[in-house]
């Protein structure tokens, strides 16, 4: 019996949120728009928006080379490239980036997008998000909260910045949080109950507010 497996129903939104959250995890595995500006390998940024959105397609989405193709606007040997392409010889060829000519890093994008853009969606998948994004949704959380009566959260998001996620418990904050109250309670008790991973100020908030609710109950 052969046993046929759809694929998933593309939804342009879906698509595009998750090839953005990839596309800037790329940048940050190769060093963030400073690094780039630095070795004057702006010009890379095309390709690897191109790279991330066949790497969803075909991961994600289970589309073929050809589908993909069609879609993205590349050549099926362009998107056969990307696919098959390896993250650790990608990593490899931009840890030694250094000793390759100004003409040779631009050229390098070619070879290197498809198995970044394949290493970041593998890492946005575990919840290792873009530590770009999680600035910006920290700094979001931070003006959303000026205008509520969450004065803790807001210090908690302000300390907080910097902190790299997933968190996988609290030792990374609490450095950041010493000495803080949350609602009468010392932040490391708050912090050493919630539960981890956690991979988002959005989910450390509502965690928080999780453990502050269950207790005011109590």
């Amino acid at each position: 019996m052969v046993v046929q497996i759809s694929t998933p129903v593309l939804n342009e939104v879906d698509v595009e949120n998750l090839v953005g959250r990839v596309f800037l995890k790329s940048i940050d595995l190769l060093g963030g728009i400073t690094k780039l500006a630095e070795y004057r390998t702006l010009t890379w940024l095309p390709s690897l928006a191109r790279a991330a959105y066949v790497i969803v397609l075909k991961e994600e989405y289970l589309r073929t080379e050809e589908e993909i193709a069609g879609q993205v606007g590349l050549t099926r040997n362009t998107v056969r490239s990307i696919v098959r392409s390896d993250p650790q010889l990608a990593l490899y060829k931009i840890e030694h980036i250094d000793e390759l000519t100004a003409e040779a890093r631009r050229e390098l994008h070619v070879h290197v997008a498809g198995g970044i853009a394949k290493l970041a969606y593998k890492l946005v998948k575990e919840g290792e998000e873009s530590q770009l994004l999680m600035e910006l949704a920290r700094s979001a959380g931070m003006e959303a909260v000026k205008v509520c009566d969450a004065p803790w959260a807001y210090i908690v998001l302000k300390r907080s910045k910097g902190i790299r996620y997933p968190l996988r418990s609290a030792d990374p904050l609490l450095p950041a949080l010493e000495g803080v109250k949350i609602k009468g309670y010392e932040a490391s008790e708050v912090l050493s109950q919630l539960q981890y991973p956690i991979k988002t100020p959005a989910q450390l908030l509502h965690e928080i507010k999780e453990f502050l609710d269950m207790h005011a109950a109590s």
